[in-house]
């Protein structure tokens, strides 16, 4: 079965070797696959997602592209740019405290055009996102729901095919280690292995889910996307590796491992993370290599998110220099 998806993401993007910080760490060969670089808004992994899920949405005939997250969130703001690019109204329900003046990715959402709603307490976030998307119905408009950080059946097709782009580059690392959360992006990559025979192993290192939460979740999800694409695979909790060591502080709060993982990164490769993403699963990475639990021969590909925006909000600028 061939899904429906646009054309937009700048693929494939690039494999770079990390030879300064492999060498900093006297670690294994280190690369990192460069999705900061997919071209819409700045970039990231939902652009991936957001190929199939903008496809999906004219096909159904929406006009109005609905979604949430944090204030600060990266799929929210890949999300009001395709929204932009396609001709769609764009709604957005942001958790967080509603910023004085816009900054980093919550300006790029007012710049696209945007609808912002604001909700400070994060136990209303689902109602609140549910009342705007009745409110367009109601109001006549064609409202397409975009889940939380593209994660449904058709979002996670976007690394399905980014692990298939992976096996064409011809690069076979030990590891993949990535920052993993809603769970689109880990679902897929778990179902493009087991399509296109990658046999190293998907480690994601959680931003903000339990272990066992994100076993449950990314398992589910892997299989109904499978469905997208002829017959059923069941994936089972066991197909997922996740590490939820580095994410007791909670979602977004920027901490020490962060902060040395952001300036690793800047110092030995020029290369800039994220504050909450990239920035947490590097500190996972990095604290993984002094442990010693990857093998001196072995290889690590760090997927590279996207997020850099981020680093530009208030709460997190303040904190990384100084």
């Amino acid at each position: 079965m061939n899904p429906l998806r646009l054309n937009f993401a700048h693929l494939p993007t690039p494999i770079e070797e990390l030879k300064n910080l492999s060498a900093a760490f006297n670690a294994p060969r280190i690369f990192v696959k460069r999705d900061d670089q997919t071209g819409l808004a700045l970039g990231g992994n939902k652009t991936r997602k957001l190929e199939f899920l903008i496809a999906e949405a004219r096909e159904q005939g929406a006009d109005t592209l609905i979604s949430g997250g944090a204030i600060q969130s990266n799929h929210c703001r890949q999300t009001a740019a395709a929204a932009a690019r396609y001709g769609f109204d764009c709604k957005l329900v942001l958790t967080g405290a509603k910023p004085d003046q816009g900054s980093a990715n919550y300006l790029l959402d007012q710049l696209f055009g945007a609808e912002i709603v604001t909700v400070e307490d994060r136990a209303f976030r689902d109602s609140t996102l549910q009342e705007t998307f009745d409110a367009a119905f109601a109001a006549g408009k064609k409202p397409y729901l975009v889940p939380y950080g593209g994660s449904s059946p058709t979002g996670a097709l976007g690394y399905v095919f980014a692990i298939k782009e992976l096996m064409v580059q011809g690069l076979r690392p030990d590891w993949i280690v990535f920052a993993t959360s809603s769970g689109g992006t880990q679902a897929g990559m778990i179902l493009g292995q087991r399509l296109y025979g990658y046999s190293g192993k998907v480690l994601g290192i959680s931003i903000d889910e339990t272990e066992d939460d994100l076993k449950d979740q990314v398992s589910v999800l892997a299989s109904r996307a499978s469905e997208k694409l002829g017959e059923r695979i069941e994936f089972v909790r066991a197909d997922v590796l996740a590490n939820d060591n580095y994410c007791r502080a909670g979602y977004g709060v920027f901490g020490a491992g962060e902060r040395e993982a952001i300036r690793l990164f800047a110092k030995h490769e020029g290369l800039l993370l994220d504050p909450v993403y990239t920035g947490r699963a590097a500190a996972g990475m990095i604290d993984l290599i002094r442990q010693g639990f990857f093998k001196k021969d072995e290889t690590i590909l760090f997927w590279h998110t996207g997020g850099q925006p981020a680093l530009f909000a208030d709460k997190y600028s303040q904190k990384l220099v100084g």
